[in-house]
């Protein structure tokens, strides 16, 4: 709760810095997605939140297939940008007081594919990595990374088994 004001004034700097356009480009960050109608439901998405009480502190705007990176805040558990899994560049920022209440506000979902923590206390990184309920907790790093030669995958309504080099393998 303490650091938030000056996490988000930091976030939403370099989200509006990032570089949208042609993925064939070098100095491009972020490419269009998959579909137009990928964009067209994420956008939906973000609408909604915002109808529900959320706030856009950036992005939010939509050309065809590309969707501004986005962040928003306040948005209420009931709206699908905050209860089912995006798939694009949506984040939503969230405020805790209790390392334990984050931990239980990651596992109060149907969905479980990776986790980032970011924290200097061993045994918190530690905690996440017990209690969370997610199929990889990545420590220090955002939850996208990863190596094709360790196993990658979710659980709850993420999880259809893993992927990697051994699992590829095996089927």
């Amino acid at each position: 709760q303490d650091i938030y004001p000056q996490l988000k004034a930091s976030l939403v700097e370099a989200t509006t810095k990032l570089i949208c356009g042609d993925p064939k480009q070098e100095s491009t960050f972020v490419g269009p997605m998959i579909s137009e109608s990928e964009a067209e439901r994420l956008h939906h998405w973000i609408k909604q939140a915002e109808q529900l009480g959320g706030k856009i502190l950036c992005g939010g705007e939509r050309s065809d297939a590309m969707l501004q990176p986005t962040l928003l805040e306040n948005v209420p558990r009931e709206a699908q940008i905050y209860c089912e899994e995006a798939f694009g560049p949506v984040a939503v920022l969230s405020t805790f007081n209790d390392f334990d209440d984050a931990i239980g506000e990651v596992n109060d979902s149907v969905f479980g594919l990776q986790a980032g923590i970011f924290t200097r206390d061993l045994y918190k990184a530690q905690k996440a990595w017990d209690e969370l309920e997610v199929g990889g907790v990545i420590i220090g790093d955002v939850p996208s990374w990863r190596v094709d030669n360790m196993p990658y995958g979710g659980v709850k309504n993420s999880g259809l088994g893993r992927e990697g080099v051994r699992f590829a393998m095996e089927e």
